[in-house]
This record gives C-alpha cells, sequence and structure tokens, in this order.
C-alpha cells in the first residue's frame, strides 16, 4: 500500500511542477493593467459566488433539498471560466485571429441547434441540455461576433467610411445572429446583441448616416417583434402601467424587488438574511440578484458593487487606450460596450426603469454559460494587455 501512494505522489509532482512552470511563464511579470483586470474580474467572481449562495439556498433547499444546489454548480462553472480565463489569455493573438472563423460558424451552429433540440425556460427557446447541464449559445455567440468585427474591421480599417465595404457586411453577419436568437423568443439577449452591434460600430467611426438608418429599420423591425407577441405587450402595458389589477401577474419580479431594495435601507438587513428570496422572487439568484444585494448590503453595498463594475471598466479602457493595432482596440471596445449595456440593462430593470428583458448581471448572476462566456472574452482582454506589454509600439501595430 505505501508502494502504490508513492507512485501516485511521484506522478503528480511532474504535472504539479509543469502547472507551476505554465502558470509561471505565463502569468509572472505583467503590466499592472493586466493585474488589475484579473484582480477585479476574480473578486467580482467570488462576491458573485456569495451572493448566489445567499440568494438561491431557500429556494435549493425546496426545489431540491439540498441548498447547496445552485451554489455547488455555479461554482463549478467559475472553476471552469476562471481556467479557460486563464487560457485564452495565454494564446497568442495570431492564433486568436485564426479562431475567429470557427468561434463564428460555431456558436451560429449551435443557436441554430437550439430550434430543433432546445429546451423552453419561461417561454424562451434558448437552451441546450447536455448532461443534465443547460448551454445557452447565445452567450458565446456575443464574443463570437465581437471578435469577428473586430477582425472584419481591422481587415478593412481604411474603408470604415463606405457603408457598403463595412457597415452593411457586418449587420448582415449581426442580423443573422440576431435572428436566431429571436427565434427562440429571448428579447433580453437579442437586445444587448444589438447594442453591441450598433454601439461598437459608431465608435469605431462608421458613417453616422448609416448608423442611423440601420436604426430606424431595427426599432420597426423591433416593435413588430414586440407587438406580433402578446405576452410580451402585456409585459410593456404593464410596466407602463404598475399597480393595475391586469399588471399584477407581470409586475410581480418588479414589485418585489423594490420592495428588497427598500428593505435594505442605507446599509442592508445584513448578510443571508433577505426576506425577499424566500420564494417572493422567482429566478432571484439570476436576473434579480441585484435586489437582494440591495436588501442584505443596502444602498451602500448596491454603490459598491456599480463601483467594481465602473473600475472594470476603467481597466478595459485603460487596455484599449495602450492596444495600438485595430484589431486589438475594437475588440476590447466591444467587450466594454457588452459589460456597460448588459450590466446597466439588469439594474435597470431591477429599478423598474426597463421592463422585465431577463439578463444576467454579468460575473454575478447565477448561470454557467453567461459566466464562462464574459470570462472568456476578459481572457481575449488580457492576452491583448500580454500582447501591448511584451512587444514595442511598432511591432504591437504590425
Amino acid at each position: 500500500m505505501p508502494k502504490k501512494t508513492r507512485v501516485q505522489s511521484t506522478k503528480r509532482k511532474p504535472l504539479l511542477a509543469g502547472l507551476a512552470i505554465w502558470l509561471k511563464s505565463n502569468f509572472q511579470a505583467e503590466s499592472i493593467y493586466f493585474y488589475r483586470l484579473a484582480g477585479l474580474t476574480a473578486f467580482l467572481v467570488v462576491f458573485g459566488l456569495v451572493m448566489v449562495l445567499s440568494s438561491s439556498s431557500i429556494d435549493s433547499l425546496v426545489a431540491n433539498r439540498d441548498a447547496f444546489y445552485v451554489f455547488t454548480r455555479q461554482a463549478l462553472y467559475a472553476v471552469i471560466g476562471i481556467a479557460g480565463m486563464l487560457f485564452v489569455s495565454s494564446l497568442p493573438l495570431a492564433l486568436i485571429k485564426r479562431f475567429v472563423p470557427i468561434a463564428l460558424i460555431a456558436t451560429f451552429g449551435l443557436q441554430l441547434a437550439v430550434q430543433f433540440v432546445g429546451i423552453s425556460v419561461n417561454g424562451n427557446t434558448n437552451w441546450i441540455s447536455i448532461a443534465g447541464f443547460t448551454l445557452q449559445p447565445s452567450e458565446f455567440l456575443k464574443v463570437a461576433l465581437i471578435m469577428y468585427i473586430a477582425l472584419f474591421i481591422a481587415s478593412r480599417e481604411d474603408e470604415i467610411h463606405d457603408p457598403a465595404r463595412v457597415v452593411v457586411p457586418v449587420f448582415i453577419v449581426g442580423a443573422i445572429g440576431l435572428g436566431l436568437v429571436m427565434l427562440g423568443g429571448d428579447l433580453g439577449t437579442a437586445t444587448i446583441i444589438a447594442l453591441i452591434l450598433f454601439v461598437t460600430l459608431s465608435v469605431a467611426g462608421a458613417p453616422l448616416r448609416t448608423l442611423s438608418q440601420i436604426l430606424i429599420v431595427g426599432a420597426a423591425l423591433a416593435a413588430v417583434f414586440t407587438t406580433s407577441s402578446a405576452s410580451r405587450m402585456a409585459r410593456i402595458t404593464a410596466w407602463l402601467n404598475p399597480g393595475t389589477e391586469s399588471s399584477e401577474a407581470f409586475n410581480w419580479q418588479y414589485e418585489h424587488g423594490t420592495w428588497a431594495l427598500a428593505g435594505g435601507g442605507i446599509f442592508g438587513v445584513g448578510l443571508g438574511n433577505s426576506k425577499m428570496k424566500w420564494s417572493w422572487i422567482p429566478e432571484v439568484e439570476n436576473d434579480f440578484i441585484f435586489a437582494v444585494i440591495g436588501e442584505e448590503l443596502g444602498f451602500i453595498g448596491a454603490l459598491v458593487v456599480i463601483s467594481l463594475f465602473a473600475l472594470l471598466i476603467s481597466s478595459l479602457v485603460g487596455i484599449m487606450n495602450r492596444s495600438e493595432s485595430t484589431f486589438s482596440k475594437i475588440l476590447v471596445l466591444g467587450v466594454i460596450v457588452w459589460l456597460i449595456a448588459q450590466s446597466s440593462v439588469n439594474i435597470a430593470v431591477v429599478l423598474g426603469v426597463l421592463p422585465v428583458l431577463g439578463v444576467p448581471l454579468p460575473l454575478i448572476s447565477a448561470g454557467g454559460s453567461s459566466l464562462i462566456a464574459t470570462l472568456g472574452a476578459i481572457g481575449l482582454v488580457l492576452a491583448i494587455e500580454k500582447n501591448n506589454h511584451r512587444l514595442p509600439s511598432k511591432a504591437r501595430r504590425r
């Protein structure tokens, strides 16, 4: 028996030594921008795990007889996501560029497969079930579209003012992705993708006249899509007319989320002491986790979370400004637009500024696909910063 243990320990040593060498060679002596972004990301993930545990424990106990069921799965997703982020951050930019077409085709294929083998959750068919786990391809589609936009504009950066050469082709590809998402009825994800497309192209320097025309067409199509669904119209009508008898069922999440925020006051009721998480708010660990943050940690805690996101965005902006290649700048810009749009929409929904759209809070809400995709996108930005730090300016431009 001791001999067997000794053999196993000797097998582990080369593996651990190899891992240590890989970590040292890839992550030692990086820039302050790299460590700041990685540190903020890790902190938000850990904070998210704490809030997922607090907000989901009651519903998990009722549904699965295990208060840690949702938390355990989210912790597994966090480990996978962090490992994926570190792996992606170690890749050279040349390899990442070659991977863009594969990522785009793969995510489009998965999103198309949702229409045939997908499962429905709360009226949206946007998930695939694999070995007991659900995969949401639209979250990875966001990353693939950002990579595609960056690569396409970089290949035609001198023609950015020619709508036929840059804007129209990008929006055609984006429209295909939007259409596939809308087929599943996921208006929230479609809204975020549309914002990524429009804002990224406008900041990149695309003609505003062309973008305005596309915006008008997109708004008209969105109106048609919204009015064609009785449930969506009922949700919007209830949001516009709160307090009416007909709006009670549709405004349940928003109203109880507001009560949670009001109950938290300035300093909160204390971590784990939320009352609204006792099955009063559906999907409380997902789309409405910010309500529990406000209730348990108060206005101060909610403000700290918003400040952490502001610091995260500031770190991304710093890396974007340090980048000199068009591909790097546009890719980081796309990630910035994504995180700002999604976090703003999530918080606005909880505050009642927008109707319920079903958009998670990045890095904090429960959900494996959202967490892993977001960490993968941040891994791409870290890879860009490693390139910024290790190569001279002229080499970075090339």
